[in-house]
């Protein structure tokens, strides 16, 4: 070996072990880059609901709080930074004659937002308030830009189950989850018998009553209470209207051997009805049943007296038409009307009553809810932020990590919730509201608080 080879070895063995030292290192340190790595400056994970390997509710996981995000469980999750606000929106029917029954609903997001308070340091944000026209384009057009938004993680909506049904498919398939106030479609939940309506899709909960209810009350009203073995039906080819009148129809036949004098239609947007009500007097009813909307409830109303024969009718509505601008039509004196029974007599998990709501609705919007659903959409929205709230994991850097397949888990496992409504218990299908039935007669369309508060009959299964 060369002599100068010789002195230098040493030296060359040092460096050799010093080379080696800092590779280690360098490789460590690049394991601990790509660990911390799964999250972005705005809070989202980089990892997607497709890549996670976790198949099942049970198996998704969490991490004390204060600690590091969790694996997103298979409906990925949402990620909030620190001082980032929750994303909820509202979905109801704020423009158009049906906004009577859509802007109370959405009020009660408001106020419901405002008691709740922030969670775990997040404020809670509704967004621009979004319109589902009470229609299936209006549900849809809503739902694509919900489900397109990844940092939403609910909604409460729609105020008519026909947006309903277009919308939730979309939100479903996000991932996100949907709480309505005022569907009450079967074909959104189930039949009561344990098979989900055509419309089911997981993440759809409602506090409103299923009709399949509302059905059976108005059948037992009309048969012992008016004492009336012969009706007809009007419906508008919506979700709601003909559910509503098959409901009907269904228990007013098979459980009080009524008779269905004739089932017919109209169509969203008529305003001549005077051949279909002349077609429905030639059947000779005792009573007329059409749960549809404004404005072809009002048209039916005020034209049921220009034809023959129906000043011995009796006229009956649903919840659809319990709204103040149908009541203070003269024409619709005496009708009757079915929907959710108002007496409330019980106080949120917020510590608000139906007396205090009212008043901070008053406060805030000068005026008392124009339809019955406000304290339902109140409990829908409190219902979403304290799942939120049970779900959501605080992370190192004061961030929120939400998981959707939790959440959906928290709301299906809902029972014995406190509402104002009363006592919610969410089943497999996401019926979780209390089905509790009133029949009002407006006997003053000039004073309409009067005519709500004149219950003729009360119903509960």
């Amino acid at each position: 070996m060369d002599d100068n080879l010789k002195k230098w070895l040493p030296w060359i063995a040092v460096a050799a072990v010093a080379l080696i030292v800092i590779i280690v290192i360098a490789v460590n340190s690049g394991s601990d880059d790509e660990a911390t790595s799964t999250t972005v400056a705005s809070g989202e994970t980089t990892t997607s609901a497709a890549e996670t390997t976790t198949t099942a509710a049970q198996e998704t996981t969490t991490t004390a709080s204060g600690g590091e995000a969790p694996e997103p469980g298979p409906l990925g999750a949402v990620e909030l930074a620190a001082g980032e606000d929750i994303q909820i929106r509202s979905l109801q029917a704020i423009t158009g004659p049906v906004a009577s029954l859509g802007i109370p609903n959405q009020r009660g997001v408001e106020l419901a937002i405002v008691d709740v308070g922030p969670i775990k340091g997040h404020n809670v944000n509704m967004g621009t308030a979004m319109d589902d026209l009470c229609s299936p384009e209006g549900g849809q057009a809503a739902g694509q830009a919900i489900a397109a938004d990844d940092k939403i993680i609910g909604t409460i909506g729609t105020s008519c189950s026909s947006a309903g049904s277009a919308a939730i498919p979309l939100i479903s398939d996000a991932g996100q989850v949907m709480i309505s106030s005022s569907n009450t479609s079967p074909s959104l939940t189930s039949d009561k018998a344990g098979n989900a309506g055509i419309d089911w899709r997981p993440g759809y909960y409602r506090t409103a009553h299923n009709d399949l209810f509302q059905g059976r009350a108005v059948a037992e009203f009309v048969a012992t209470e008016l004492g009336l073995t012969k009706i007809a039906t009007i419906h508008d080819g919506s979700v709601y209207a003909e559910g509503l009148v098959s409901a009907f129809e269904a228990s007013f036949v098979d459980d009080f051997g009524g008779t269905i004098t004739l089932s017919t239609a109209v169509n969203v947007g008529d305003i001549d009805m005077i051949p279909v009500l002349t077609d429905v007097a030639a059947s000779s009813p005792e009573g007329l049943f059409f749960p549809i909307f404004m404005p072809e409830g009002g048209f039916i109303s005020t034209d049921a007296l220009k034809v023959d024969g129906f000043d011995a009718i009796t006229m009956i509505g649903a919840d659809g038409i319990l709204a103040d601008n149908f009541m203070e039509i003269p024409e619709t004196k005496d009708t009757y009307l079915s929907g959710p029974d108002l007496a409330f007599t019980n106080t949120s998990v917020t510590g608000v009553s139906s007396d205090d709501f009212l008043a901070a609705y008053q406060a805030a919007y000068g005026e008392d809810p124009t339809a019955p659903f406000w304290a339902h959409s109140y409990d829908a929205t409190v219902m979403l932020l304290t799942a939120i709230d049970a779900v959501s994991v605080e992370l190192a850097d004061g961030g929120l990590f939400i998981d959707r397949q939790a959440l959906r888990d928290e709301l299906t496992a809902t029972s014995n919730f406190a509402g104002i409504i009363g006592s919610l218990t969410c089943d497999e299908f996401g019926d979780c509201g209390a089905p509790r039935i009133s029949v009002i007669q407006n006997v003053t369309p000039d004073d309409i608080p009067n005519s709500k508060a004149n219950v003729v009959f009360n119903w509960q299964p």
